[in-house]
Order: C-alpha cells, then structure tokens, then sequence
C-alpha cells in the first residue's frame, strides 16, 4: 500500500515538473513572438507591405496556438476533464491555428513567385486591400480540416456524447477508424498541394537566378533563400500533423506512454517551431532585423534613464 502510495507521488512530480518546464518555455517563446508583433507595428512599411502582413498572421496565430495548446496540455496532466460540446468549441481555433501556419506560409511563396515573375504587376495583385481578402480565404480554407471532422462526428455520435465528461483533444472527437482516414486523407491532400505550389515556385525562381546578373541575380537568390525557408516551416508544420495520429496510435496502447508521447511531440513540433521559425525568418530580413534591434536599443535606453 505504501509503495502505491509513494509511485503515485512520483508520477504526481513527474507530471509537475514536466509542466513547470512547459510553462517556461511557453513563457520565454510567447515573450519573443510578442516582441516580433510589437516590431512589426513600429514601422507603417510593415503593416502596409504583403509579406510582413502575412508574417504578422503567423505570429498571431502561433502565439494563440502556443496560448490554448499550453492550457490543453495542462488539463490533460492533471486530469481536467471538460463535456465534450465545450472541448469543441476549444477546439476549433486550436485546430485552426495549427493549419493557418502552412497555408499562409503558401501564401507567402507565391507572393515571392509575384514579385519576381510579375513585377509590373506585383504592386496590383499584392495590395494591402488584396492581401486582407488572401487573409480571409485562408482562414477560409483553414478551417475546412475541422469542419470535416465536426461533421464525420456529428454523423456519427449520439446526443448523450456531447455532454459526456472527457479529456479534451481532438482525439476524442474520433469514434470510428473511418473518421481518422478521412482527417488523414483531408490534412494529406492540404500538404500535398502547398508542397506542390512551393516546389514548383522553388524550381522556377531557381530557373531565374541561374540565369539572372547583378543586382537580378542578388535579388532572385534572396527570394530563393525564402522560398526554401517557408519549404522547411512546411515541413516542420507537416511533422506537427503526424504528431496526433502517432498520439492516437499509442493511446490505444498505454495512457502513460501517450503522455510521454504527447509531452516531446508538444516541445519538439509545437512548442520549438511555432518560436524559432517566425524568429529565424524575422532576423534574416534586414529591414525587420534593423527594427527590431532598433525597438530593443530604445527600450534599453529608456529603461536606464
């Protein structure tokens, strides 16, 4: 009796510790993040500019991201359990952040692909007015993965089932085999066409600089470098919708390995990516990099008088 007693207070610290490590991480990754958005809103250029527009969305919605999957993760810990009609509302914007990511990185190449292919035309298709619209549909196209889900589940489970007790992710919402194979075969056929859309813009412009001279050939191969990073932040946002099925595979199997599995999963393509991405692409851009080293001297400077 004892010994059960002093293992369950081991697991207990265990999990404690894990979440206090997670709190850090979340604390110091949402402090960075914040500072990129209260940059990009210190110069009118970026807020007028495209790129840094859609840059500024994929700031917000990892940050909100990093917020709600943070709280999730807590409940699942400590065993917070929730009725089901709730943990849905929970998480559709979860869901929603995690696909607006990758489609606005899309976005991005193929603004890259405007401007180097179609420069006359660049200043018209990649207004500020047009890009609120491109804001739009992507949010748009980003939360058709979850209403597929919303509607396998409403197909498939009783009344009783929403105000049912459980822990909340979006593993719960899948009660059948089928409904797993088709949020699979919806995620799959979204990668499938960014991937295609980047590839294909990666060749061209690869094309371009091969072929371009002086200052041309400068500025295809910066916007070939960018193309390649949004190829890398795809691939991270990729692993990142593995990660669930992988949880619900070993869900099946042990509670205790989930969790394990569930805690790297969350560091490792959750946590990490959604910070050091926006960061890395935030210092490679000299006049983001210029204000932002600007904004943090101002403060130093402020602070000290």
């Amino acid at each position: 009796m004892a010994s059960n007693s002093s293992l369950v207070g081991s697991d207990l610290m265990q999990q404690q510790i894990k979440a206090i490590i997670v709190q850090i991480l979340v604390m110091i990754f949402l402090c960075i993040n914040l500072l990129l958005i209260i940059t990009f809103y210190t110069k009118e250029c970026f807020y007028t500019t495209p790129r840094y527009i859609l840059f500024a969305v994929t700031l917000l919605s990892d940050s909100l991201l990093l917020f709600m999957s943070d709280v999730l993760l807590i409940f699942t810990y400590f065993y917070v359990t929730m009725q089901v009609w709730l943990c849905i509302i929970i998480s559709f914007p979860v869901h929603l952040c995690l696909v607006v990511t990758p489609v606005t990185l899309t976005a991005m190449t193929l603004e890259r692909y405007v401007a180097i292919f179609m420069p006359l035309r660049h200043g018209e298709l990649c207004s500020t007015r047009n890009t609120m619209y491109c804001i739009l549909i992507i949010h748009g196209l980003s939360s058709v993965p979850f209403i597929v889900i919303l509607s396998t589940l409403f197909a498939s489970a009783s009344l009783r089932f929403y105000n049912q007790y459980r822990l909340c992710s979006v593993e719960i919402l899948i009660l059948h085999r089928w409904q797993d194979h088709v949020r699979s075969a919806v995620h799959q056929f979204y990668f499938l066409i960014m991937c295609i859309i980047i590839v294909y813009s990666y060749v061209k412009i690869m094309k371009v600089a091969r072929a371009a001279s002086g200052e041309d050939k400068k500025s295809t191969r910066k916007g070939l470098r960018t193309v390649l990073l949004h190829g890398f932040q795809l691939l991270l946002c990729l692993i990142q919708l593995w990660c669930p099925f992988i949880e619900a595979a070993v869900l099946q199997i042990d509670f205790r390995i989930f969790l394990d599995v569930r805690y790297f999963n969350y560091i490792m393509f959750r946590l990490a990516p959604r910070c050091l991405s926006p960061l890395i692409y935030g210092l490679r851009d000299e006049t983001f990099f210029h204000a932002l080293k600007t904004y943090v001297s101002f403060r130093r400077y402020k602070r000290n008088i």
